[in-house]
């Protein structure tokens, strides 16, 4: 089902400027038991990238009407959210007066063994390099042509998640994920001023490991100091927290950081649910 500015339809005007510059915003949020989970937390992004692109943002209590909508009947599902610019013309000036496009559509739940949860994964590293633009990095919008290139890289279905890094060499995100190591005992993630999608789950994991006196850091690092972790996993709305088992070839148990980390995300999850948030 999709709805288009709350219309049940599964088209936009060709003249969307979503459709002829990738000028919007995007969410993915995971359905449990036909619930939107951390709705909230994707709300607050998606209204901080609104604001970032001079896109007003739509009311919040509808947005969360017609996800409920969409949500209700299914048990696990995948909700995208779109918010765009809206028509306006041909050419890059914006129009005048912008009347934003909405789209929500409801997706089945990807079917990942949960091995992945337990054991790990494999990783490589992309080829293809992120860009830097202050004026973008953080959010989430529609131009994702960095990571269409970097996971058309690989087929092997050995291989879950590519990471990528930006034109510096530094390593900022997987290709649909945020990116965390651990060394002695501290959490680091990247530094995403400068390119990256600051991810909510990246985010609840930064304020309660520092809750729970875990010492978090953002910091630019490289592929070497990446390799010399002591865990590394990665982790997104969908997915929660994947532990990295292997970086091309280089071999990480899954440690004890990591796993107390999914255990709190798990309950973050399930109190998010019960509670409706």
């Amino acid at each position: 089902m999709i709805l288009v500015n709350g219309e049940c339809r599964a088209h936009i005007e060709i003249s969307d400027r979503g459709f002829q510059y990738g000028d919007g915003l995007f969410e993915t949020i995971a359905i449990t038991n036909g619930q939107p989970v951390f709705f909230d937390q994707h709300m607050a992004r998606l209204q901080a990238g609104c604001r970032r692109l001079a896109i007003p943002f739509p009311d919040i209590g509808l947005l969360r009407l017609e996800a409920q909508k969409l949500s209700q009947h299914s048990g696990s599902a995948v909700l995208k959210l779109i918010i765009t610019r809206g028509s306006g013309g041909r050419g890059y000036r914006q129009p005048d007066v912008i009347q934003a496009t909405r789209v929500l559509s409801l997706h089945p739940s990807p079917d990942y063994p949960d091995i992945f949860k337990q054991q790990g994964i494999v990783t490589r590293f992309c080829d293809i390099r992120l860009g830097l633009n202050p004026a973008l990095a953080g959010i989430k919008h529609l131009n994702r042509l960095e990571q269409v290139l970097a996971r058309a890289e690989w087929s092997d279905p050995a291989i879950q998640e590519g990471i990528m890094l930006d034109i510096n060499e530094h390593v900022i995100e997987g290709t649909m994920t945020n990116l965390f190591y651990v060394k002695n005992n501290t959490l680091y993630t990247s530094l995403l001023t400068l390119a990256g999608v600051a991810g909510i789950i990246r985010g609840l994991i930064m304020i309660n490991s520092s809750c729970d006196g875990i010492s978090v850091i953002e910091h630019t690092f490289t592929k070497d100091e990446l390799l010399s972790a002591d865990e590394v996993f990665v982790c997104n709305s969908i997915i929660g927290i994947w532990p990295v088992k292997q970086i091309a070839g280089t071999c990480f148990s899954v440690g004890a950081i990591t796993r107390q980390l999914q255990i709190k995300l798990a309950q973050f999850e399930k109190k998010a649910i019960s509670s409706g948030l």
